[in-house]
């Protein structure tokens, strides 16, 4: 079942959230903005969230404001951070309110995941076809949201996201519940031998097979023209159960950025240049 579920806002902003987690929660706000809704123009039109993409910087701030208001919050709340691919974790408290939210300068700095137990704070990631990670602990009452790019898929953020709730906040892996949002899918994502040896040395380290179990998809088939199809979701859902997440805590989206252009800006299928999504989770205060 889809875990994401379309929303409009009063402001024109088009959104996909989280409905089961907030249903659950209503201090929980968690999704993920589609590309409509917002003031961009051109390849941008028209939320776009990212300041790095050669987009109007006016118009993403309004963007982000747009979103800001949607989900009943004031900008100064939100987060942003300069994503590198990498697997660094940040711990988001209420110093960091307002971090990159009209400037790359003063947003978090080299970090794809974020985690907080403080409500009043709200983290945002960019995405243009990479995977958005969102971890829900109800117990601990703490959250988490990470960037998994191929890079980052390999470097196993997802376990470094709930190792950091661990130490930080006390998390246990069985109590995490953990969607993987909408992303570049298998069908659209062809990738080398380079990147496949780089997932295989991961796997190999994990003790992650390519097809877990009867039924399971790949994580990556061969081609006829002798390159790879990558499931970056489902080697993230390997990475999380390898960590202890349990597999009927984990929810997967089926909408492909790339197939779905109509409703997600892709850097692949746009050749680089379109916009940004924006992923969202935090508690109201």
């Amino acid at each position: 079942m889809e875990p994401f579920v379309s929303e409009k806002a009063d402001n024109g902003c088009e959104l996909l959230i989280i409905n089961s987690w907030m249903e659950r929660d209503s201090s929980l706000t968690a999704g993920f903005t589609s590309r409509h809704g917002g003031v961009s123009q051109e390849a941008f039109g028209s939320l776009n969230c990212g300041l790095h993409v050669d987009d109007v910087p006016a118009h993403v701030i309004s963007n982000r404001q747009l979103l800001a208001n949607s989900l009943n919050v004031h900008l100064q709340q939100c987060t942003y951070g300069e994503q590198v691919h990498g697997n660094e974790v940040q711990k988001v408290v209420k110093l960091h309110a307002g971090a990159g939210t009209d400037s790359r300068d003063d947003a978090i700095q080299a970090k794809d995941a974020f985690i907080t137990n403080e409500p009043g704070l709200f983290l945002h990631v960019l995405f243009a076809d990479c995977v958005p990670l969102y971890f829900y602990d109800p117990v601990k009452r703490v959250v988490g949201i990470a960037h998994a790019g191929w890079k980052g898929t390999a470097l196993q953020i997802a376990l470094e996201t709930l190792k950091a709730m661990q130490r930080e906040y006390g998390t246990k892996a069985k109590d995490v519940l953990a969607v993987i949002g909408p992303s570049i899918q298998a069908c659209c994502y062809e990738v080398n031998d380079t990147v496949v040896s780089r997932f295989c040395e991961t796997m190999e380290e994990m003790g992650i097979l390519n097809e877990a179990a009867e039924g399971t998809p790949p994580i990556y088939e061969s081609t006829s023209n002798g390159k790879y199809n990558l499931n970056l979701q489902q080697m993230n859902r390997q990475i999380m159960m390898k960590a202890g997440i349990m597999p009927a805590h984990i929810e997967m989206s089926s909408l492909c950025t790339s197939c779905r252009t109509d409703l997600f800006f892709s850097h692949r299928k746009e050749l680089g240049k379109t916009g940004r999504m924006a992923a969202w989770i935090g508690f109201y205060e």
